[in-house]
């Protein structure tokens, strides 16, 4: 499958210190976009758990007003509280669902991890009705895994 022959490619950018953190993670996002046909559109967001909000740091794909998201509102606002994986297929169906574009069919968001805390997530929303597995979460749980090591 096309997300195991991707994680060496991950891996050499994570691991490349010729460039700062947040050059990797705009990396990161544009070669998911670019290898992952159903990957529409990829972010980043990180907690300020003070203000309890998340804040998106670097993202591929249409631009998004959604740059600041607080905690509860939103996919990414209740992963941010819950700190579970959170797979929606269908986010017609979501009652608290922040819509990023028309287009938009389904969702996936994965919490990262630093030390035990849920510092932040990978946010990825694809046209495709109902385009994610096991597959992609484990994949992605896997690349947050790794992102973590680099912050």
């Amino acid at each position: 499958m096309i997300l195991e022959i991707l994680k060496p490619k991950l891996t050499v950018i994570i691991e490349d210190s010729s460039k700062g953190v947040d050059q990797r993670l705009q990396d990161i996002c544009n070669l998911l976009t670019q290898e992952v046909s159903y990957y529409d559109w990829v972010g980043f967001y990180f907690a300020n758990h003070t203000k309890k909000t998340l804040h998106l740091k670097a993202y591929s794909g249409a631009p998004t007003e959604h740059t600041v998201i607080e905690f509860g509102k939103g996919i990414c606002g209740q992963v941010a509280i819950s700190n579970k994986n959170f797979v929606v297929p269908d986010v017609k169906a979501q009652d608290n669902y922040i819509a990023c574009s028309i287009s938009v069919k389904a969702e996936i968001v994965i919490p990262l991890f630093k030390n035990g805390v849920n510092i932040g997530q990978i946010d990825i929303d694809s046209n495709t009705p109902d385009p994610f597995t096991k597959e992609d979460e484990k994949f992605l749980t896997w690349l947050n895994e790794k992102v973590a090591t680099i912050l």
